[in-house]
């Protein structure tokens, strides 16, 4: 750490029960050895008795020693510690253990370096250092959580499974540390498990809220492995056994998806039988009919205690269902993660874990007639949302989300439902549907992931409030309050403005709100910064999580067929009546107020003069989604067409959009692709989705200047780029296209490997990525906070702050100024007296 580098308070916190030496070990360790200044150190006596605490006290008088008036076990006292700790980091630390120097201090660094990490795992070994406890955390589907490499020689242990970090599902409670603000979030440890599997318990909660846990080896310390339990009870007593069982079916209980746990929880019972009845070698034959008649035999059966327990276990695991049905709401409520998300980190699931030969042969059984292995590897349930018509002739926004749900769909349950009432698509390998407002709910409680697009959200307000937690990804590709700058142009100014507010409104909510962002280009991807930034949302937190910050807003344009266009029917010379050797210009999108058709259609009356079999075609005049609103502009570029004397014989203007699985038919019987536009602020940070067809079907390019497309043609020499509202330039430049035929095939070589990079699959990798490990953004997980705060000033300190601010408000305005800001305060002084009373 940096020399003066402020670091935050850690409470360290030592349960003891009847354990004093031990614990006076422990906690004059942790006051001379480490070389972390910032510990507080809490020591909670579980009612031990004796005299346990006077001899703590007199031993360690720096500690906080706070006295329980009952022995609420491991969970418990470490909950009791933390209600009196002040620090903004916790540290639990078993009492038969000692830290190593740098225990604290790694932990620290590595909590203030990852934002997403809740909880750090240290590594810990046996006493001497020589034999391993735990350096890596497992869980079988039963629900047993355990400590992978335990009791193995360190040397014995490959050293990239203890010398290197690594996510995992917990941190065994002997040596962790938890984000104080986390570990109230999520109510501490659950006590009813009273001690065994609470730290399994913890973990497994926070990887399932979106929260990291990290094992950091650099975090060291040393166990004595249980020596207090064996201080306090026998180890044949079948105790520990009991908590063992009883609690891993209880964590199983919280924290298993309903279709895991509707296979996993009958076959864990079963299994639990037939663990006890193979640990206590009794013979479970004795009582069949099959083995003959004899004798009648009332007499009691002798069973082995270690047998008792787990039938004990799963008799009280009954008892605490109703208080865990609650708890089990809260936690699946709260997830953000899926059981298939988490199997990485439960190292190997199906490992029986006890080398009983008749309890192998039923593990085997249960998890063939259960299906346990395929409960563990559940699809991630996705919705996408859209506000655009699903039909056979679809808009953009409309393309882009079902190209999504197309790619997703390889790997997840895809659920592609539009709020918009015009739904007819073709057959897709995913779930298509409509729902109006009160009819979203359904599916995003049962989708991991919510991807929505322009308008959605409002139509979506459980998203900011019932499922506050789902992890929402906002697809920006389309920045409609700018398109709304140019398309509200002949409303009155009033409306206008209202609208523009609105539209803002709704862009900043999905900005709050969404915890992945998708964008078209780095134009974009600049201007959305900007936005967030302004904001808030570009914290410290998410900064310090990602300076890039390209997990939170990525590029990803709009997409093309990975597959080249093949024609399957006629297309737009047959359609409209066109020669087979015209020279033909595609105009392939709509026809917005954006955009600038008027100059085109004057540079056609001035190239028709040259070239008097050159074509201008309009794939689509009137917007497949019948809720979007004519614009002016269409009527006008159709005046001035048939003003020119051109419409029908130099200009085309097909009215019905083409369906979209039939568009190549109309692009590949085209001979160069235009868009043009004004010089405006929409322009700078457009992305023309529908002129990517032109890549798509191989068409050289004229495009005006001023967007990241035409950025993308000058650089990457694919047509021709002109200026804005330039006739003649625009002549020319289409004169080139359609026929140079040298420039022309230069250009169509070229188009084909740039092509490629837009493919669907190609240009939704971020997505791709993002789905495969999705995680709330840094500042949205549940229970965040500051880890080093500002001191309080006090005394002689308060004083030179004070007299500092006098001087100051002195030197800027003299006695007036001074006399307004001590009144204000004084005022800020009251209404916070006034709030604590």
């Amino acid at each position: 750490m940096a020399q003066g580098d402020p670091q935050p308070l850690v409470s360290v916190i030592v349960v003891n029960y009847r354990g004093a030496d031990d614990t006076i070990t422990c906690l004059r360790s942790l006051a001379s050895d480490l070389d972390y200044p910032d510990v507080e150190l809490i020591c909670v006596d579980n009612a031990s008795g004796g005299d346990d605490v006077a001899r703590i006290k007199a031993a360690v008088p720096g500690v906080t020693l706070v006295e329980s008036p009952v022995n609420s076990g491991f969970a418990g006292g470490c909950n009791l510690g933390a209600e009196h700790a002040t620090g903004t980091i916790l540290g639990f630390l078993n009492n038969d253990a000692r830290p190593a120097p740098g225990w604290v201090s790694a932990a620290v660094a590595e909590l203030r370096a990852q934002p997403r990490v809740a909880a750090v795992a240290s590594k810990v070994l046996d006493w001497e250092g020589t034999g391993t406890d735990f350096v890596d955390a497992g869980l079988t589907w039963f629900g047993m959580g355990y400590k992978r490499h335990a009791g193995s020689p360190l040397s014995a242990v490959p050293p990239a499974e203890h010398d290197v970090a690594k996510d995992v599902l917990f941190g065994t409670g002997s040596a962790m540390f938890v984000r104080a603000s986390v570990f109230a979030e999520l109510g501490g440890f659950d006590e009813r498990f009273f001690m065994f599997y609470e730290d399994v318990d913890l973990g497994w909660r926070l990887n399932l809220r979106g929260w990291r846990v990290r094992y950091v080896p650099e975090s060291l310390t040393y166990h004595r492995h249980h020596a207090t339990m064996a201080a306090v009870d026998a180890p044949d007593s079948g105790r520990e056994t009991f908590l063992l069982e009883r609690n891993a079916l209880a964590a199983l209980y919280k924290n298993l998806s309903d279709e895991s746990l509707a296979k996993a929880l009958p076959a864990a019972l079963a299994l639990a039988v037939r663990r006890a009845t193979a640990r206590g070698d009794l013979d479970a034959t004795q009582l069949d009919l099959e083995r003959g008649v004899g004798p009648a035999e009332t007499g009691d059966v002798a069973i082995p205690r270690t047998t008792l327990a787990g039938m004990l276990a799963i008799d009280q695991f009954v008892e605490l269902l109703p208080s865990l049905v609650e708890s089990r709401a809260a936690e699946q409520a709260a997830r953000v993660r899926t059981d298939a998300d988490l199997l990485p980190l439960l190292r190997k699931a199906l490992e029986p874990a006890y080398p009983l030969p008749r309890y192998l042969a039923a593990h085997d059984i249960l998890v063939e007639a259960f299906g346990i292995e395929a409960a563990f590897g559940q699809r991630r349930k996705i919705l996408v949302i859209t506000g655009d018509a699903l039909t056979e002739r679809m808009a953009g926004p409309a393309i882009r989300a079902w190209n999504i749900a197309a790619t997703l769909a390889a790997e997840h349950d895809v659920h592609l439902v539009t709020t918009n009432p015009h739904v007819s698509p073709p057959p897709a390998p995913f779930r298509v549907s409509a729902g109006k407002r009160h009819e979203l709910d359904a599916p995003i409680a049962e989708a991991d992931i919510v991807l929505l697009q322009g308008h959605v959200l409002e139509l979506a307000p459980s998203l900011k409030k019932q499922y506050a937690s789902k992890i929402v990804v906002a697809d920006l590709y389309d920045p409609m309050h700018l398109e709304l700058l140019e398309q509200g142009k002949g409303i009155a100014d009033d409306k206008r403005a209202a609208d523009l507010a609105g539209v803002t409104k709704v862009l900043d909510a999905q900005l709050e709100r969404g915890d992945f962002f998708l964008c078209a280009s780095e134009r974009q991807r600049h201007f959305w910064l900007g936005h967030l930034a302004a904001l808030g949302r570009l914290s410290p937190r998410l900064y310090d999580a990602d300076p890039t910050t390209q997990s939170l807003l990525a590029v990803v344009p709009f997409g093309l067929p990975p597959e080249t266009p093949a024609r399957t029917g006629p297309g737009l010379r047959s359609a409209l009546g066109i020669g087979a050797t015209d020279h033909v210009v595609l105009w392939a999108g709509g026809v917005y107020s954006w955009f600038d058709p008027l100059t085109l259609i004057r540079a056609i009356e001035k190239l028709r003069r040259r070239r008097a079999d050159v074509r201008l075609v309009f794939l689509g005049m009137k917007h497949p989604n019948p809720e979007v609103a004519e614009m002016d502009i269409g009527a006008r570029t159709v005046r001035l067409a048939d003003s020119l004397g051109l419409t029908g014989k130099h200009v085309y203007f097909n009215e019905q959009w083409v369906p979209y699985g039939e568009r190549q038919n109309w692009l590949l019987d085209a001979n160069c692709g235009v868009t043009t536009h004004f010089e405006h602020v929409e322009t700078t940070f457009a992305f023309r989705t529908r002129v990517l067809d032109y890549l798509w079907a191989g068409l050289p390019i004229v495009t005006t200047d001023g967007d990241s497309f035409a950025d993308l043609v000058r650089a990457e020499r694919l047509g021709v780029v002109v200026p804005a509202e330039d006739a003649d330039a625009l002549a020319d430049a289409l004169e080139t296209a359609l026929y140079d035929e040298e420039f022309a095939a230069g250009c169509v070589e070229r188009i084909a490997g740039v092509a490629q990079r837009f493919a669907w699959p190609e240009a939704l990798k971020p997505l791709v990525e993002f789905c495969r490990d999705p995680r709330p953004a840094a500042d949205r997980l549940a229970g965040s906070a500051d880890l080093v705060t500002t001191k309080p000033a006090r005394g002689k300190e308060m004083v030179r702050r004070d007299v500092a601010l006098v001087r100051e408000y002195l030197n800027d305005g003299g006695v007036g100024e001074l006399a307004r800001r001590a009144g204000g305060r004084v005022l800020k002084i009251a209404r916070q007296r006034l709030r604590r009373g």
